[in-house]
């Protein structure tokens, strides 16, 4: 069982990365969100792994990259939790501040 847990806002993005890769190849789509569930699996065993963004935020969160994704996620709660996936293109800094 994994030591960690998805948010409602983390949920959302997957739901919308699988629709929106998943509009051109539902197989890539697959294969996307199985790399980030290969990553939320390693951030669990692994929680320092990430690295912390202070020009983006002091909240107490890290990111970890998977393709164009950044998991950013609560690494000193137990069990672990995914707070987002965001889009690496996005404006990260303005919606990081909003968490």
């Amino acid at each position: 069982m994994p030591n960690y847990v998805l948010s409602p806002e983390a949920l959302d993005d997957l739901q919308s990365i699988w629709c929106y890769i998943a509009a051109d190849n539902v197989e890539a789509a697959d294969r996307v969100i199985e790399e980030l569930f290969e990553a939320f699996d390693h951030l669990a065993q692994w929680p320092s792994s990430g690295h912390t963004r202070r020009d983006v935020t002091k909240q107490g969160v890290r990111f970890w990259p998977v393709r164009a994704y950044l998991v950013v996620y609560r690494f000193e709660t137990s069990p672990l939790q995914i707070v987002t996936i965001l889009h690496g293109a996005r404006d990260i800094p303005s919606i990081v501040s909003r968490m």
